[in-house]
This record gives structure tokens, C-alpha cells and sequence, in this order.
């Protein structure tokens, strides 16, 4: 398999030079593996997926970590949850060790990777709180096909996702994607929280693509699934544990207009989106009355992609007021907003800028605005800088400058 090069090697690098532990969370099947053993290639690896290996390291976790002396890429560790409270305990010997012997302090020592976000932040943090560094990596980004020599059609993009197999194999992105759900989806799904009925959950998570770039309304998802709306808030929550969907946060501000409060509702890869949508190929995607929703859907999840797989938090927002006045995406860079809407058109409309000229007469924008679209012309609209949305990487290094 093609291996295809990703941004956070620098991060991971970084962060393995300066803390004993780096845990590195993620969907399923983003490259976390090939990643950290591409990054740290003469470390031992071991996978706690493997049920022998797993069973060593709950039954005996000291002998399983003797084993490791020089530290290891512990895959999947959210199958061994006691075992951070071991290396943890290994980790301050051999700090100590080395203060004693004047020598320097071990960094790097162990490369820890999870899929559940929630299970392993809770597992590592309580256990490794000051001895790691997270970092979240994702599916690939534009940025990184591109660098591949990658010029892959808006359709194809939306249609396959970001996945780094579908790229690296040529698999199809119907039967890669349904395998996923299946084989990934639903087996941390069972080991998250008992689901009785698979069908109705599955039901779910089609209606939640059918919601894609919306309000996050649990209410309405609840009664159109048959289920009530607590179970609905429990399913949702599984699924962003699972790296499957993403709540983005409305923007709050000391404003005279009542601002929305409900999140929106988007998909961690917009390749599964598609499948649940039940999109086969390019030209469904070309005709979906969700292509727009698609197209945002895919853009959200860039900016984030950039900013996580370089080490930094996402800080991001959208902003809504009772007006339905709305700006896709505001990206905060250090105390100065950065607004972006985003059009899957590919010829800009003067009613495209109608929203981000309400913004600024709300809010200071000192390093401008966006408007990410679906054509290839570069433009400048006063404070508003108009790009393809291939552009993205560039426009968030250029507010980051």
C-alpha cells in the first residue's frame, strides 16, 4: 500500500520530544498506526486488538511492561484501561532514575493510539495528567492529497471521503464504507453501551447524515427514529466517541439579538455521509439536494483537520442569530475572528456576501473575511477575499501569519 504522508509527523515529533507519553486518538482506519510507526519506526509495537496481547496486559500489566523496556507503540489502548495507571508508574521510576544519575529525562517513551475519544481521554487523562500530550488525528485532508499530486473532483471528494485506504487502494467507497460501518462502527458501538435493537440504530445514524450541516434538533431525530429522547442523546454521544459524527458549537457573544444555541450537526468524514445517504456514485453526489450540505460538511471538517493535525485545538464556531443571519464557520485566531462562508456554487452571487457584511457590523474582523466556493477565480471584495475551496490551507496560514 501507497503511504501517504500526513501533516502531524512534525507535531508528533515534537510533542514525543518534549513529554514521556503521546497519545494519539482518532477515527478508526485514519492512519494512526501507519503514522506512529512511520514516525517512530525502531520502536516495538504492540497491539492490544490482538486478544492474547490484550489479555496479557489486563491480567499482568507489570510483567506485560517489563517486556517493553525501551517503551512502545501501544495500539488501541482503550482495550487495556487500567494499564495508563501502570505506565504511568513506570514512567516516574524512570524519571527519577535519571535525576539521580544526573542523566537527562526519557521523552518519547511510550506512543499510545485510541479510537474512542472519550474512554481514552478519560482513561489517560486521570492517569497521565502532565506526563502526555494528546493530539487527534483524522482522516486525510485536501491538503495532504494534494501534496500526493491528488486532483480528485469535488464529486469524487464528497462521494469517497478522506480515509486513508480508499486513496492508497483504490477501494470503492460503497463497499469500504459499508464494511466500516459494520465491522468498526457497530463493534465500538457494542462495546461502548448495550444497543438492543442494531436496526434502529443504524436508522439513526442514516437520519443523522439525512441532518448534515443542519441544527442539532434531538427532538424531532428522537420521534422521526421511534426512540425517546434520552436514548437519542446517548446514541449521539456513542457516535462522537467513535469519531463518527461532530457537534460544531454556536459562537455566544454579548450581542442585542438573540443568538441560536443549538449546535450543528456534521460527520467526521463526509465519505460516510455519502454511503448513509445512499450516494454510489459521482452523479448521485452531483444531483443530492444535500450536495451544498455535503460540500460545507467536507470544508468544516478541513479547517479542523488543519488546525488538530498540527498540534493546536480546534476553536472553531458558526454564528445564527433568530434572524436566520448565519456565517458558516468562525475560526479564532488567537483573539481576532475569522469568518468563512462557504458555497458549493461555482460562479460567486453577490447575495454569497450578504452575511459576512452583517458580521463585520457586528464584530471587529481585523484580519478579514472568506468565502470559500466551488469555482477556481481568486477575487478580493473589499475586506472579503474569495478562494477555491482548495485554497483552504493556504487562507488559514495566511490568518495565522
Amino acid at each position: 500500500m501507497r503511504f501517504l504522508k500526513r501533516t502531524m509527523e512534525a507535531a508528533l515529533l515534537d510533542c514525543a520530544g518534549q513529554y514521556p507519553v503521546v497519545t494519539v486518538t482518532g477515527p478508526r482506519q485514519s492512519g494512526k498506526t501507519t503514522l506512529c510507526r512511520r514516525v517512530f519506526p525502531r520502536k516495538a509495537y504492540v497491539s492490544l486488538e490482538s486478544t492474547d496481547t490484550r489479555r496479557y496486559a489486563q491480567e499482568d500489566p507489570r510483567g506485560f511492561l517489563a517486556d517493553l523496556p525501551d517503551g512502545a507503540i501501544v495500539d488501541e489502548i482503550q482495550n487495556a484501561p487500567d494499564l495508563p495507571s501502570y505506565i504511568q508508574t513506570l514512567v516516574d521510576d524512570a524519571e527519577a532514575t535519571a535525576s539521580r544519575a544526573g542523566r537527562a529525562k526519557s521523552k518519547g517513551l511510550f506512543i499510545l493510539t485510541g479510537s474512542q475519544q472519550f474512554e481514552v481521554a478519560t482513561t489517560v487523562n486521570q492517569s497521565l495528567a502532565g506526563r502526555t500530550a494528546l493530539l487527534k488525528l483524522l482522516p486525510l485532508s485536501l491538503e495532504e492529497l494534494g501534496a500526493q499530486g491528488n486532483r480528485a473532483s469535488l464529486d469524487e471528494l464528497l462521494l469517497k471521503g478522506f480515509y486513508p485506504r480508499l486513496w492508497a487502494e483504490g477501494l470503492q467507497p460503497a463497499q469500504a464504507l459499508g464494511n466500516y460501518v459494520e465491522t468498526y462502527v457497530e463493534r465500538d458501538i457494542r462495546s461502548l453501551l448495550a444497543v438492543k435493537d442494531l436496526n434502529l440504530f443504524q436508522r439513526f445514524i442514516t437520519l443523522c447524515a439525512g441532518r448534515v450541516g443542519q441544527l442539532l434538533n434531538l427532538n424531532a431525530m428522537a420521534t422521526d427514529c421511534g426512540i425517546s429522547h434520552q436514548t437519542a442523546r446517548n446514541w449521539l454521544t456513542l457516535l462522537e466517541a467513535s469519531f463518527i459524527v461532530f457537534r460544531l458549537p454556536p459562537y455566544f457573544a454579548n450581542v442585542r439579538k438573540r443568538l441560536v444555541k443549538s449546535p450543528k450537526l456534521y460527520f467526521y468524514d463526509v465519505g460516510l455521509a455519502a454511503f448513509l445517504l445512499g450516494l454510489e456514485n459521482e452523479s448521485h453526489v452531483s444531483r443530492d439536494p444535500l450536495r451544498g450540505n455535503l460540500f460545507e460538511n467536507m470544508l468544516v471538517m478541513e479547517a479542523l483537520k488543519y488546525r488538530l493535525h498540527r498540534g493546536r485545538r480546534g476553536n472553531m464556531h458558526f454564528y445564527r442569530d433568530s434572524n436566520g443571519n448565519e456565517v458558516d464557520l468562525l475560526l479564532n485566531f488567537g483573539p481576532d475572528l475569522f469568518p468563512i462562508e462557504i458555497k458549493s456554487g461555482q460562479t460567486v452571487n453577490n447575495d454569497y456576501f450578504k452575511s459576512l457584511k452583517h458580521f463585520a457590523t457586528l464584530f471587529p474582523i481585523p484580519l478579514g473575511a472568506a468565502l470559500l466556493y466551488a469555482g477556481k477565480e481568486r477575487q478580493q471584495r473589499g475586506e472579503i477575499k474569495v478562494r477555491s475551496f482548495r485554497a483552504l490551507p493556504e487562507l488559514l496560514a495566511e490568518g495565522e501569519a
